[in-house]
């Protein structure tokens, strides 16, 4: 019973048109569902992936009109986008330094070479290069040449205080395999920084690596725009995702228990610093009630939802197309 990789990551915005125009015009990601948080129908959902909505490339974001993210320990620390080779890196830094965006040069992590940058809300995001020959699937209308796209997510970085009972979760519970540990330089020059320790799901290679910074005596991150909401873990199938069900209920791991998102079945816990994990199923996909051809282009609703699209749309500010 292994977790197959990364499903999604979610963070939040406070400027949607100006999220918008970044993910897709300054990373070239396609804008795959436009849509509702659906617990908080006030907010957008806006869903960014490669050419065809595959999962585990999918990076997400909350539109709530709040001030930015504290940043701090107890929280999802950094988000890796994979590249495929080092010539795409190279080309990502010198596209950060024509459009002004804040980059670092590359660094090793964990034996990748790795480009640490921030959107204008101060998302912390890493470019990785991925050597295992990662499936792409462009998409034909980007801005950034089919070479040099984001093929998907991974790894992702989270920061906590103590990670002995993280250890447990993620090895007893969620099957995880410990790998080695690693120190992290800080990247400001204030100090000697942290160590880390990497974990591996079923897959092979960065789309399948969980990384756990441990940072004692940090204090605990306050959400906001520019921090990360939660992060999500793939399961193939429905019979997966009930197995999974049970097996937190077995261990004495507190869960949302099921919960249908339309586009995918979710099942939401946290593990001991309190950050919250999902495990998502690959499917039905955002394809179910649009065109692939046509997906991102307008407002997409679940169908108990689309009752109510009038007061919806009435509440959402426009984003700018591109």
């Amino acid at each position: 019973m292994q977790l197959t990789g990364f499903h999604h990551l979610t963070a939040v915005t406070a400027d949607a048109p100006g999220n918008h125009a970044f993910y897709t015009v300054t990373l070239g990601l396609r804008l795959v569902k436009k849509t509702v948080n659906q617990d908080d129908v006030s907010a957008y959902h806006l869903f960014y992936a490669d050419g065809l909505a595959s999962p585990g490339t999918d990076i997400t974001f909350f539109d709530w009109p709040v001030g930015p993210e504290r940043r701090g320990t107890r929280s999802i620390a950094r988000t890796g986008l994979r590249v495929a080779s080092v010539a795409a890196l190279a080309w990502w830094a010198r596209r950060f330094s024509d459009l002004g965006v804040k980059y670092l040069p590359p660094v090793d992590r964990a034996g990748r070479l790795t480009l640490e940058f921030e959107d204008s809300e101060g998302q912390r995001l890493s470019l990785v290069v991925d050597e295992s020959k990662p499936r792409a699937n462009p998409w034909e209308k980007s801005s950034v040449p089919p070479e040099y796209q984001i093929v998907g997510l991974g790894p992702i970085t989270l920061s906590v205080p103590d990670w002995r009972a993280t250890d447990v979760l993620l090895t007893q519970v969620m099957n995880m395999r410990r790998g080695r540990e690693f120190a992290q330089r800080k990247t400001d020059g204030s100090g000697s920084g942290s160590e880390f320790r990497v974990y591996h799901m079923g897959a092979e290679g960065p789309q399948a690596e969980l990384h756990v910074l441990h940072e004692p005596g940090v204090a605990a991150a306050r959400s906001g725009a520019g921090g990360v909401h939660h992060v999500a873990f793939r399961t193939p199938d429905s019979d997966a995702y009930d197995a999974w069900g049970k097996r937190l209920a077995a261990l004495g791991v507190p869960s949302s228990g099921p919960v249908d998102r339309f586009y995918f079945r979710s099942l939401y816990f946290r593990e001991p610093n309190g950050i919250l994990f999902e495990i998502a199923t690959d499917g039905p996909g955002f394809a179910a009630d649009e065109p692939m051809a046509k997906l991102g282009e307008s407002l997409a609703l679940p169908p108990f939802l689309e009752p109510r699209r009038a007061a919806i749309e009435q509440g959402l500010k426009p984003l700018t197309t591109v």
